[in-house]
Formats: structure tokens, C-alpha cells, sequence
């Protein structure tokens, strides 16, 4: 590790001026160099050529230093910026990007740990939502099975017996310090964080968990007809527009409903299985995926198991296409006769169409119709936009934009800063990159966690190895598969696996009073359906002849 010397002291400013939250006074000439661009970060009376910009550290020499919180500097040349005033002036300062299961549980690692009293870090979360969201049970919303509050925690409640701050906002450039070789006699700070607020956070320590958003803008048409699956509110978006067409057809003698679905990874078939079931007969699920095989990562049994469900149901599989564009139906292409009745409801709807072309030979290209489309393909990761203007490859990423990092999930070449969850390019043993799922976030989490730990005391970091100790995912209401990799060939099905999946993703919630809370919501609601089915299993046995 670099800059043990005084760690938690800042840089002087310019005329031996101390930074906000400084200790002591402390003058002299601190020179760091970008060993990688060549670029001279000078305190002392030179501007400085990237990082830290001169006017932040004017705001810094003009933020108050009182009780916390932000203060606005008091230069009127320039425009306001508020500078964040971390509320003890000595502690190390942990600021982590991303309230999703890698953030989230690397704050929750954190306050869990025993430190000593001068070196208990302060942690601030930021996050662009104010809710922590459990994604791999959004499936549930749609089914009906859990309420948002269960699934949709707000971070206030999750962490309010906790030191931990929270800070909703979204991030908006990068400027880590921690790449810089420091001459001796000076201290250095891992560097700051830009908001979209314009609020400025002086970090310590970083942890970069901000995941990956949804690539929609795939193909012609898709970023403006396509509705992705991987948010809380693009969960809420589906429900919404899953009641409409629900209404449209409500007593009427009329067409399916067709949902189409765009990849069958985990995500797509998931979507498919519980999109079918809540539709029933009142209509169709067509699943496209451009290779011949759903599922291609997932273990033997979980593949066969959902394939089993996928065929029992209505849901049209279109394997070995890809989509070639997705457009609105024009009237005489359009061949529902509740056109009218659909602009009744909801003006604007229509129909819309989708080209598949073959990824293989053999098979004819072929056009879709669908009242909405989900797409669960791709991903793209968030940090290449965060990099600085004028340094744009400071933290090192891989062709997909993923932060390369040590074992020790420390990014490199920056000694200071942690990248996990989906920000993250890190490989297994075998060379492989980790897939981007919640167990491979709530291990990094820990180790994450235990390391930063290690790091602010001095104490050797931990290499990250992943245990991989199975897959599940949901079918439905009332089924599920789960296949774990410490009993080979074993995958559990149906009600059997349905229970056991909620059962293992309440002991995953955050904390021990929302488990709490959620196993007894759950627990309820089994009851109160299993009571239904006994009465109407009574009632058909009283009526029958």
C-alpha cells in the first residue's frame, strides 16, 4: 500500500492554507506525479493539470469546516459547488458509488467489523435511487407474489442503525489521486467524486459498485419500442402496461395478448415463464434468442427444468434468430380488430412489429407482432463515461468497460480504490470472467468489506475467490428450479424448489429486521393461499356429483 504516512491527512493548499477537515496545519510543496500520463499535480501556487482542479480547491479552502454536511463556498467569480464536509476531521472516509447488492452489503461489511476507534471508517453510499432493489425477485412483482416494500427497501429504513450515510444522487466524473506517486514527507486522499447535483466528496477510500445499465439501443427501433427488465422501475413499467392490455380485453371476445421477449438467458426465461402463466389463455408469449438452446450457462438441470415449464405453457419459441428491427404496425399491416378500442383505454397504443432474421441456415426470416416488447440482452457498463475529460483512461478498463483489477479487488494501479459487482472485470482460476449475478456481488461484498478493513489497518489484503454454490431461478408462482454445485445432478423443482428459493433469498435480505419482516409477510401470504386451496379442493369435492 502507498501513502501509509499520516493516511488520513489532506494535502495542503495553496499559501499552507489546510484543506476542510484538516487536522493541522500543514505547508510546504506536495508534488505528485501521473506516472502514467506525465502530468504534475502541484499544491503551492501551480495550477494543477488534471485531477483536482484549482477551483475545487478554492471551494475547499472556503467550505466551512462546522458540523457536517455541505457548505457553498463564498467566491462570487464563479458559480456555487457544494463541497461535502465530512462531520469528523481524523477518521478515514469511505465514499461507495452503487446501492446494489455490491454496495449496499460492502457498507452493511463494513459497520459489522470491530475497528479501532480512531480508525472507524465514515462511509457515505450514494445512490441515483432512493431504494435498495432485490433484482432477482423483480419476477415477483408481475406474479403478484411480493409487494414492492419487500423486495424495494428504502435505504433510510435499511440504514438507519447504522453510521453509514446515504446520499441520493447520481455520479458524474471520476477524479481518483490514488494513481500518483508521492514524494515523501506529504500525505495523500484516494480522491474525489462529482454528483449531478454539483456536490463534491473528498474520498479516503472508494468502492466503485455501480453495476451495469440495460444496452437498449441494440437494433433499429429497440431504444424506442423496447422496454427493459432490470429496474424497479422497469419492473413497475411492465406491471403497468401488462393491466392495460389486461383491461383492453377484459369480458371481450378478442385477439392473445402477444408479449414478446427478446433473449432467453436467465432474465428472458424467467420473464417468460411468469408472464405466461399470469396471462394464461388470454394470450401468447413469443421468446426469441439467437442461439439454439435457452439458457447456455446454466447448469444441466436448471436448463432442462425451465424448458419443461416453457413447452407446458403458452409461449412460442423462436430459436437461432436475432431481431433485425422493431417497428410500429401501420394500419393495414396491423391485424387486431381492437384497434379502436385500444385507443379508447390508452390513445397511443398500438401494435408493433418485430424482423427476425436466421443466425443460421435452414430456417425462413420471419415477422412478429406484439402488443409490447421486452428486451433482456446486453448490458453496459457505466464507468467509461465517468472518466475524466482530460485523462480518459485513469482507471484502466477492459473492452467492455469493466474495471480491471488485482485480486485483492483493488482496481489497478490504484491502490485505493475497489471495483465489484458489474463494474468489475475480474476472472476465475480457469481465466474465465465472473458472471455478472447477485452471488458473485454478495461475496465480492464481503471480501470488499473485509479488505478495506486490512488496507486502513494495515494488515495484508485477501485474494478474492469466488465459490460458486449453485443457480436458481423462477418459474412461476408455485415453481422454481435450484440446482446447487455441492450435490452433483441434484436440481430441486416445482413447489419443492419454489419454496426453497424464497426461503435462501430471505436470508439474503440486508438486515436482520427487514428478514424479519419479510419472512413473516411471506409466511402469511402462504398460509392465506394454501388455506384458499384447501377450501376450494372442500368445496369441489362437497359439489361433485
Amino acid at each position: 500500500m502507498t501513502c501509509r504516512a499520516a493516511p488520513w491527512g489532506r494535502p495542503s493548499l495553496p499559501g499552507g492554507q489546510p484543506s476542510p477537515g484538516s487536522a493541522r496545519q500543514r505547508g510546504g510543496l506536495n508534488v505528485w506525479r501521473n506516472s502514467i500520463l506525465n502530468n504534475s499535480w502541484r499544491l503551492g501556487g501551480t495550477p494543477m493539470k488534471f485531477g483536482l482542479p484549482s477551483r475545487l480547491f478554492r471551494l475547499m479552502a472556503s467550505s466551512s469546516s462546522g458540523d457536517g454536511g455541505f457548505s457553498r463556498p463564498t467566491s462570487t467569480d464563479e458559480g456555487p459547488m457544494p463541497v461535502y464536509s465530512w462531520p469528523d476531521k481524523q477518521r478515514p472516509r469511505v465514499c461507495i458509488l452503487g446501492g446494489g447488492f455490491g454496495g449496499l452489503y460492502t457498507a452493511l461489511r463494513l459497520e459489522s467489523l470491530v475497528w479501532p476507534n480512531d480508525k472507524k471508517p465514515q462511509v457515505m453510499l450514494v445512490d441515483q435511487s432512493d431504494r435498495f432493489v432485490f433484482k432477482p425477485m423483480l419476477y415477483e412483482l408481475l406474479s403478484g407474489e411480493v409487494d414492492v416494500w419487500e423486495i424495494a427497501p428504502s435505504f433510510t429504513e435499511l440504514l438507519k442503525n447504522t453510521s453509514v450515510q446515504f446520499v441520493k444522487d447520481s455520479v458524474k466524473l471520476l477524479c481518483p489521486s490514488d494513481h500518483f506517486r508521492r514524494d515523501s514527507g506529504g500525505s495523500c486522499t484516494g480522491g474525489v467524486v462529482h454528483l449531478e447535483s454539483g456536490t463534491v466528496i473528498e474520498y479516503d477510500w472508494l468502492v466503485l459498485a455501480l453495476g451495469a445499465e440495460a444496452k437498449i439501443d441494440v437494433v433499429p427501433g429497440s431504444a424506442e419500442y423496447a422496454i427493459p427488465f432490470t429496474t424497479l422501475d422497469d419492473a413497475l413499467k411492465v406491471e403497468s402496461q401488462l393491466k392495460m392490455l389486461e383491461r383492453r380485453r377484459f369480458g371481450k371476445n378478442s385477439p392473445d395478448i402477444q408479449v414478446a421477449i427478446v433473449g432467453l438467458g436467465y432474465s428472458g426465461v424467467e420473464l417468460a415463464a411468469t408472464i405466461s402463466e399470469r396471462l394464461k389463455n388470454k394470450g401468447i408469449v413469443q421468446a426469441i434468442n439467437v442461439q439454439t438452446t435457452i439458457c447456455p450457462s446454466a447448469p444441466p438441470g436448471n436448463r432442462d427444468a425451465a424448458l419443461k415449464v416453457l413447452e407446458s405453457r403458452n409461449i412460442q419459441l423462436f430459436l437461432g434468430y436475432f431481431v433485425n428491427c422493431i417497428r410500429e404496425a401501420s394500419a393495414s399491416e396491423d391485424s387486431s380488430s381492437m384497434v379502436t378500442d385500444a385507443k379508447e383505454v390508452n390513445g397511443d397504443h398500438k401494435k408493433l412489429l418485430l424482423e427476425l432474421q436466421p443466425a443460421q441456415r435452414g430456417i425462413q426470416s420471419q415477422v412478429l407482432e406484439a402488443d409490447m416488447v421486452l428486451w433482456t440482452v446486453g448490458s453496459t457498463s457505466q464507468i467509461p463515461r465517468l472518466q475524466p475529460p482530460d485523462a480518459p483512461y485513469v482507471i484502466p478498463l477492459n473492452g467492455r468497460g469493466q474495471v480491471e483489477t488485482e485480486e485483492t479487488l483493488q482496481v489497478k494501479g490504484h491502490p485505493r480504490t475497489f471495483a465489484i459487482g458489474d463494474s468489475a472485470a475480474l476472472r476465475d482460476p480457469s481465466g474465465k470472467h465472473l458472471p455478472a449475478t447477485a452471488q458473485v456481488a454478495f461475496q465480492q461484498a464481503d471480501f470488499a468489506g473485509w479488505n478495506l478493513w486490512a488496507a486502513i489497518n494495515d494488515r495484508p489484503l485477501l485474494p478474492f475467490r469466488f465459490q460458486n454454490l449453485g443457480e436458481m431461478m423462477t418459474l412461476g408462482r408455485s415453481d422454481a428450479a435450484i440446482t446447487a454445485s455441492f450435490i452433483e445432478g441434484l436440481t430441486l423443482e416445482g413447489p419443492l424448489g419454489h419454496a426453497a428459493r424464497k426461503i435462501v433469498y430471505c436470508l439474503r435480505m440486508p438486515t436482520d429486521e427487514h428478514r424479519v419482516k419479510v419472512g413473516i409477510s411471506w409466511f402469511t401470504k402462504t398460509a392465506v393461499d394454501s388455506l384458499a386451496s384447501l377450501q376450494n379442493a372442500v368445496s369441489s369435492m362437497l359439489t361433485s356429483p
